[in-house]
């Protein structure tokens, strides 16, 4: 077993901060590569410390809160315009990047993209919904209609 901090969030296993212990072949060939995780030495506390401060400045504070944006994410939905071909097919996809702008633009609030979470790939136009995680016990589904941009 191999003792690892993250540096970014990975589903299922923690957030970033976290000192988690997982199996050496994950470790070496997918978390460590990738930069999700370093290795965990003593000098590492004081990384994890940074990493929670800054997520703790970055996340909502409350339970209350994340249920306040909760309801406002879902109340209205979310308008993103991209390029489309005739058929309707997108030239690309619609990111977690693109989803988070158009909220933010519609008066939302600002969103991380990495708490945007969409299951497949929007590469058509029409109505979509994706999840946005905003506290460890809070998760918003929002309704996002791709249209073609004039």
């Amino acid at each position: 077993m191999a003792k690892l901090i993250l540096t970014h969030e990975v589903t299922g296993l923690g957030s970033a901060g976290d000192v988690v212990e997982v199996k050496d072949g994950y470790a070496r060939n997918y978390l460590v590569p990738r930069g999700l995780a370093t290795r965990w030495t003593k000098g590492g506390q004081k990384q994890v410390d940074t990493i929670r401060a800054a997520r703790r400045s970055r996340e909502i504070a409350t339970l209350e809160e994340a249920q306040d944006v909760r309801d406002r994410l879902q109340a209205a939905p979310v308008t993103v315009s991209v390029r489309a071909g005739d058929s309707g097919r997108l030239f690309g996809a619609v990111t977690s990047s693109d989803i988070a702008a158009a909220v933010k633009a519609a008066g939302g609030p600002e969103l991380d993209r990495r708490k945007v979470e969409v299951p497949a790939p929007i590469k058509s136009l029409g109505d979509h919904k994706v999840h946005v995680r905003l506290h460890e016990d809070v998760r918003a589904t929002v309704d996002v209609h791709v249209v073609p941009s004039k």
